[in-house]
Parts: structure tokens; sequence; C-alpha cells
């Protein structure tokens, strides 16, 4: 797994890591907006995927596809020349498999249920799609392989001595993990939901951070 990302060039590491900064801020905020403005969407009950659905569902689907792409870009960065000691390629290889299997599950809509897009029968859908399905499988493996990343860099983070580091990873990955286990066994309940949510913003958190903090050159990568 580590030798799926390559270190770029050092001279394009600054672009590639400022292309994964962009990634967190793009997908929390216009998921965000989408939530509160798209009719009969309520995020207590629908996970955000299903924004893809309906007339302005191409929004959703843009958003995934350019931010999983950026997701990759940064993780790129991470395998180029200027940090010391060299980057993990564990870390930056679960990051790049969470950023394809988002871009993936963008080309693959989920299907429509509990009443979203409106018009939509309340429970599950009423047909599975080869979609639907392919976007929870590139979902799935690209979340983790967001954990795994989490996880690696908590135990690198350790050895390395930035305890703050460790802490935050672990946290992180651990309760995406959870949260993960959680929502895949009981889609649509309100608390497993909002727990879920958390996690994408998390998540999304750790990542930017970690790409920040790549470009000061203060990672214990």
């Amino acid at each position: 797994m580590s030798q799926i990302v390559q270190a770029a060039p050092a001279q394009l590491r600054s672009p590639l890591l400022y292309a994964g900064v962009a990634a967190g801020p793009l997908y929390v905020g216009i998921g965000t907006l989408e939530a509160v403005l798209r009719d009969g969407f309520d995020i207590r009950i629908h996970s955000l995927s299903l924004l893809a659905n309906g007339p302005a569902g191409w929004v959703h689907s843009a958003m995934m596809i350019i931010t999983g792409l950026l997701t990759v870009l940064g993780a790129v960065g991470l395998r180029s020349g200027g940090a010391s000691p060299e980057p993990s390629g564990v870390t930056a290889a679960g990051i790049a498999v969470f950023g394809l299997g988002l871009t993936a599950a963008g080309f693959l809509r989920a299907d429509p249920q509990d009443n979203f897009p409106l018009g939509t029968p309340a429970g599950p859908p009423e047909l599975i799609t080869w979609h639907g399905i392919g976007h929870l499988v590139a979902g799935g493996i690209g979340f983790l392989g967001l954990i795994i990343a989490c996880l690696a860099y908590a135990r690198r983070a350790q050895r390395t001595g930035h305890r703050g580091w460790a802490v935050f990873s672990l946290v992180t990955g651990v309760y995406y993990l959870v949260s993960f286990a959680g929502i895949s066994s009981g889609a649509g309940d309100t608390v497993l939901n909002i727990a879920f949510s958390m996690a994408v913003v998390l998540g999304w958190t750790w990542l930017t951070m970690l790409y920040a903090a790549a470009l000061k050159k203060g990672l214990p990568l």
C-alpha cells in the first residue's frame, strides 16, 4: 500500500499541498449549503450522498469529484521532498485511497430513499441500482483508506514524540471507524446520522490541518 503514491518533484510540493488544503473547506462548505438549501433534505435522516439526486444533484456530484481529486493531489504532495524525516507511505497512500474513493463515489449516484428527493417514498430505496451499490462500495473503500491513514499517522507521531498529533490522529481514526460502522448498520437513525456527519467534519479537519502543517514542514511524517 505504501507504494501507491509516488513522490513528486520538490518544486511541486507547495501547489499540491495547497490543493489538498482546499479540499476540506470546499466539501464541508458546499455540503452545508446544500443541506440547508435543498428542499426536503434533513441531515438528521438523510446522508449527504443523497444530495446527488434531483435537479441540483450535479452540484453535489461535481463537489465530490473535485474535492476527491484535490485530496489525491495533496497526498502526492505529502510524498514530495522537503519534509524530515521522509513522509510515511502508508499515511499518504491511505489518504490517496480516500480521495479516489470519494471521486469514484461522485460518479456513482446514491439511490433515492427516505422521502428525498421530494416525491421519493419513505424507507429504503425501492430499486437498488448498480450505481447505488457502486457508490456504497467506493465510499466504503475511501473511508477505510482515511481510517488507516489516521491510525498509521497516530503511530508515527507517537514514535517521534508528537503527542498532540498522535492523540488527534488516533481520536479521528477511531471515531470515524465507529461512526462509519454505526451508519452502515443503521442508516436513517438520527443519532447515527448526526454522529457520522460529525465524523466527516472531523476527518476533513484532520486532513486540512495535516496538509497545512506539511506546508510549514512541521509534520512528523
